[in-house]
């Protein structure tokens, strides 16, 4: 069993962040601008400037151990195999674990060699730039082989007990403890064209788009699925909650409202104490530790508020890491030998 996720750099050092965001932003499910002008935007402007900023945000999150992504994901691992007894490995699209020594770890912890693999992208909400990029990172390392394994993908997670309970339980825990006046939930934003090139009868930007509040929201309209989650844990926590979208680059139009404007608007609209989560990660890492954490609570407190209190994501906390196993296993039973992958 294969855990995918984007990836971090080996290190807060610039030369290092500068070479993962160069790789990152390379992609052109990231960066969807023809190649030319994608290739003059991320050389020429975003990594040469972006570098030194970006290493100082992942210098204040840094742990002893590494990245909080790639910890937490290698946890999440250790705890998946204990309680599925399948190997379970974590690999990254960029930097390491790379994908390639996560599948010959699979192969060699495997009895029979890698001759079925499940594969988890850990996104709850499905996005090219998030889950189709790292699908297609696998499936390029696997046409190279020639052992090629069957493949089955754990679809997108959002509506499933395992993700949301855990969320909830954090939710209703931060709100009665702080008193908090509402409820933010963040999640990372995406420019508005990524969605119309799939569904171009999509406005993303409309409160009143159709696909987005129907009951059953579009399988790949990542703002319809946002917005179906943040239903679901409305219903459950109650109060006031609220949408708003995060990590903006560039000029192009972006879902929104965005996530900054919104707590610098806040307390001028009476807001003192805000609970902010951000439920399109399951691990914490610069978008939620630095950018909501820090700079997020920087710019409500500078704006008037008294409080924000950040959600931690679900890391590798038992109630996931035993609700995420519980998910999985029905893929085991009855499909084939238990370890195989």
């Amino acid at each position: 069993m294969l855990l995918l996720n984007v990836g971090s750099p080996d290190s807060p050092a610039v030369a290092d962040v500068r070479r993962y965001l160069r790789q990152f932003l390379s992609d052109p499910r990231v960066i969807d601008q023809p190649a030319w002008l994608r290739w003059l935007l991320v050389n020429l402007v975003i990594a040469p400037f972006r570098a030194p900023k970006s290493a100082a945000a992942y210098a204040s999150i840094w742990t002893p151990e590494g990245s909080p992504l790639v910890v937490h994901g290698a946890a999440l691992a250790v705890g998946l195999e204990a309680r599925l007894g399948v190997p379970v490995r974590s690999g990254m699209a960029l930097g390491r674990p790379s994908l390639d020594d996560a599948l010959t770890a699979l192969g060699a912890a495997c009895r029979r060699g890698l001759e079925r693999l499940i594969v988890v992208p850990l996104f709850p909400q499905y996005a090219s730039a998030t889950t189709g990029s790292v699908l297609e990172a696998v499936y390029s390392r696997l046409a190279e082989r020639q052992d090629v394994p069957s493949v089955e993908v754990v679809p997108a997670f959002w509506a499933e007990s395992a993700y949301l309970d855990p969320l909830v339980a954090g939710l209703r825990e931060a709100v009665a403890r702080t008193n908090a006046d509402r409820v933010i939930l963040s999640f990372h934003g995406l420019p508005e064209r990524q969605i119309r090139k799939m569904y171009p009868d999509c406005l993303p930007a409309a409160d009143s788009c159709g696909a987005c509040a129907a009951p059953e929201p579009r399988p790949y309209c990542y703002r319809a699925l946002c917005l179906a989650t943040a239903k679901k844990l409305e219903a459950s926590i109650g109060g006031q909650v609220e949408v708003a979208f995060q990590s903006r680059l560039g000029r192009d139009r972006w879902l929104g409202p965005a996530t900054a404007d919104r707590l610098a608007a806040l307390p001028r609209e009476g807001v003192r104490r805000v609970v902010l989560a951000a439920p399109s990660f399951v691990a914490d890492c610069l978008e939620t530790l630095e950018e909501l954490g820090h700079e997020g609570r920087r710019i409500f407190t500078e704006a008037g508020g008294e409080h924000l209190e950040l959600v931690p994501c679900h890391n590798a906390g038992s109630a996931w890491v035993d609700g995420l196993a519980g998910l999985l296993s029905s893929r085991l039973t009855g499909t084939g030998p238990p370890r195989t992958g």
